[in-house]
């Protein structure tokens, strides 16, 4: 019963307490318990030493149900028997006193598969149970019950079991054992067990007899067809130092080795997942068989890196399948991280480009700019200030601002670049550089890739290179911001056209005709 906590306590108390019910139903995945916790159950009913949650194990009844032959204790595997005839038949000696026990108990396992007919001849037996029967149910999908079962029944939901928790149980399993084994390996089996401590033990009983009587890493992944880790590794290291030649070469080497491509894949998103936990909580990586590699890559590659490369690998799995080969479109995915992962070193190379093509090319006035030329500055850079905006904002707001709101709207930008500069108010430009207060609600638009859209717009629009210097400002004082001259226009033209509306004589008879009300929302001004 490793990792019920939940349901061993509630089970506990009523027996300690002589609050029982006439139903029980457990419900989980495969593998978790359902039909070993029943069967506890039982014995604790029946132990001759009294109802108690410990029962000796060492009495006939409880030998009894351990060898499965408890005359009071009937098992039944829905499955095989749906008919409506064989519940009748089973539920037949529910009125009879338990022969040997204290309880007759009725443990039907898979019960969703039982018939609706099934269902109703059970039904009847559950609303009006004999006080010596008890009835354990078990199920790995409650939803095909139906709602009169269910009510009739306390349930009890056995948890998917998490791989460190297995992994310890098995760890335990084999030291009382003897048996000698690689950590690794035990992880991998945790793993592939997927919350099942019954598929776990299986497994483990396998792969002890596949590695004569011990577990090595190499021997399990082999029995399992899992993928090496190292490979895995490998690639995330690659995409760290942009080495495509090096992705290549490892995708090359796994392809020798006949492994499938998806698992490899799977595994990639998987070791992302890990890294990203071991960026925000570094703890999270204590403990795990790769600690010292996990450590390493999450150093090495950026957080937005590896949400990057994760939400690629999960689209990625998602289109594999209409790949024409899983090797190829395994190729393109990993050269996809690549291709769209950020790169300061490009996006300097673009700004050095701007700077020497603006200083060679003969410079034009635009016509759409009233203030005067601005001199070229030599070098250029992203800065940010926190200090609080001056008075400047007042004073030379209101004479810039018409200007800069003429000037967004000529950038052409999208998006969230968008947002940053009509959320921004120009305080001032001089000498290439142009000084802009963000309202302290919109601070989150302050990212540097936005910054960068935003820079490179105006260097455009300019002909020549742009600083770009921002600070931050209470909301009350940004009040010329393109955003909020655009908003009190909107709310201008609404206000003439409700106004309009109001005013319209043939309106006005319509609402004296018949009592009407003009529906202000409705209104619409014509653009």
């Amino acid at each position: 019963m490793i990792g019920q906590e939940h349901v061993l306590r509630a089970l506990i108390n009523a027996l300690d307490n002589d609050r029982l019910h006439h139903a029980y139903l457990f419900t989980g995945t495969r593998g978790v318990g359902k039909t070993t916790v029943a069967r506890i159950f039982a014995k604790s009913l029946n132990c001759e030493k009294g109802i108690t949650y410990s029962p000796c194990g060492v009495c006939s009844a409880c030998t009894e149900i351990d060898q499965g032959r408890f005359v009071d204790l009937i098992e039944v595997d829905a499955a095989s028997r749906t008919k409506v005839e064989d519940t009748r038949e089973l539920l037949e000696n529910v009125q009879y006193a338990p022969t040997r026990g204290r309880f007759k108990v009725y443990l039907i396992d898979e019960v969703h598969m039982l018939s609706t007919h099934s269902f109703n001849a059970l039904l009847k037996t559950l609303e009006e149970p004999p006080p010596h029967v008890k009835f354990l149910l078990a199920t790995t999908d409650p939803q095909k019950l139906p709602v009169t079962i269910l009510s009739r029944c306390l349930q009890f939901n056995l948890k998917r079991m998490a791989p460190e928790m297995i992994a310890g149980h098995l760890e335990y399993v084999l030291g009382e054992e003897g048996i000698s084994f690689d950590k690794p390996a035990i992880a991998q089996i945790s793993e592939g067990a997927d919350g099942s401590m019954r598929d776990a033990l299986s497994l483990l009983d396998q792969a002890i007899a596949y590695g004569g009587g011990k577990l090595v890493d190499d021997e399990v992944r082999a029995m399992l067809g899992t993928v090496d880790r190292r490979h895995v590794y490998k690639l995330l290291q690659g995409l760290a130092d942009a080495d495509a030649a090096s992705i290549l070469e490892t995708i090359n080497g796994l392809a020798q080795q006949g492994v499938d491509f998806t698992a490899v894949l799977a595994e990639l998103v998987s070791q992302l997942h890990k890294l990203a936990l071991a960026q925000v909580v570094p703890q999270t990586a204590e403990g795990l068989a790769e600690q010292e590699a996990i450590t390493a890559l999450a150093q090495a590659i950026p957080q937005e890196d590896i949400q990057l490369y994760y939400q690629i690998g999960l689209i990625g799995r998602r289109d594999l399948p209409f790949a024409p080969e899983l090797r190829s479109g395994f190729e393109m995915i990993m050269l996809r991280m690549l291709a769209f992962r950020p790169d300061a070193s490009s996006q300097s190379g673009l700004q050095q480009t701007q700077i020497q093509t603006s200083n060679t090319a003969p410079k034009q006035v635009s016509q759409k700019n009233s203030q005067p030329p601005v001199v070229t500055s030599k070098a250029y850079s992203n800065t940010a200030s926190a200090a609080p905006v001056k008075s400047a904002i007042a004073e030379r707001g209101p004479a810039v601002t018409g200007s800069w709101h003429k000037i967004v709207a000529q950038l052409g930008l999208k998006g969230m670049a968008q947002q940053l500069a009509a959320n921004s108010e120009m305080i001032s430009r001089d000498n290439g550089v142009i000084r802009l207060a963000l309202s302290s609600q919109h601070a989150s638009l302050r990212r540097k890739s936005l910054e960068m859209q935003l820079q490179a717009a105006l260097q455009t629009y300019f002909g020549e290179p742009i600083k770009l210097e921002f600070s931050i400002a209470a909301g009350t004082q940004t009040q010329h911001t393109p955003a909020v001259i655009d908003k009190r226009q909107a709310e201008n033209k609404q206000q003439a056209a409700v106004d309009a509306i109001n005013a319209d004589p043939n309106v006005r008879r319509i609402q004296e005709s018949f009592n009407a009300q003009v529906v202000t929302d409705s209104v619409r001004p014509i653009e």
